[in-house]
């Protein structure tokens, strides 16, 4: 596959999510989310999670399936999987909805933030209102916000919109260009150390942007983090969390993985 043609897979994904999207709301309005129990349920901080010393800093991630690397596990019981991150000292849990790239619905994220006391980021690619008074109403504590996938004046006015729901904002970057639309009304800054138009990771991405990020911001580091020496040195460039998916769902027992990798970095 060349570069080009990889290029057009995160274009591809956000229209059919704008596909998505219409069809959405032509099923459920607005006014119709407002009234789903969980709306206007208070929701924990996941910046509040995240400067806890007695927590991991880990934000550990539900993913079936990803277009990187196909299926990852289709088994395990997403009840078992959240579960066990939460008693692993999980800071957050990351559910993926989007259904037709990684395997996700908003079944899936409204049985975890159901089932767990910690914050769950609603893990897809917004690119509309609508998913956020979504993400709401099916108890999402987090939003995700892609710079890659957004202009600076959607960023602004989404991030307005989830503070107004009473949810937080992970503000997603992978170079010092896209670091440049940040809203002050973003929460989180996380560097995805994987490029969306080409998949190639470098954990050095993080250490590189973890200077140029304002200090206002809390700072997490996303994808390709496998080692416990690599979370240390992490910390040591400002990150307070540490955005992990693949590593822990590749295993039999998810849960379990999260339990022994937090032991190992504290």
């Amino acid at each position: 596959m060349t570069n080009d043609k990889k290029m057009t897979i995160l274009n591809q994904i956000n229209e059919n999510k704008r596909i998505e999207v219409a069809t959405a709301k032509a099923a459920v309005a607005v006014s119709e989310l407002m009234k789903y129990p969980a709306y206007n349920k208070a929701v924990p901080s996941m910046k509040e999670f995240l400067l806890n010393p007695e927590k991991s800093g880990i934000i550990a991630e539900h993913k079936r399936q990803s277009p990187s690397k196909g299926v990852i596990n289709g088994n395990v019981n997403l009840e078992d999987v959240v579960l066990g991150y939460e008693n692993a000292g999980a800071s957050a849990i990351s559910v993926l909805t989007d259904e037709k790239y990684f395997g996700g619905t908003l079944a899936d994220l409204k049985q975890a933030t159901t089932l767990l006391s910690v914050p769950v980021l609603r893990k897809d690619f917004i690119v509309d209102e609508y998913q956020i008074h979504e993400a709401k109403a099916y108890g999402a504590a987090i939003i995700l916000l892609i710079a890659a996938s957004l202009t600076a004046e959607e960023i602004d006015r989404f991030a307005r919109l989830a503070h107004e729901l009473g949810m937080e904002v992970l503000f997603e970057i992978h170079n010092e260009e896209e670091l440049e639309k940040v809203s002050p009304h973003v929460d989180v800054v996380g560097v995805n150390n994987r490029n969306l138009k080409t998949f190639h990771v470098d954990i050095q991405q993080s250490v590189k942007l973890a200077k140029l990020i304002p200090d206002n911001f809390i700072k997490i580091s996303e994808s390709g983090i496998s080692s416990p020496e690599t979370v240390k040195m992490l910390r040591k460039h400002g990150y307070k969390g540490f955005l992990m998916g693949e590593n822990f769902m590749k295993e039999l027992n998810p849960g379990k993985a999260c339990s022994i990798f937090a032991e190992q970095i504290k």
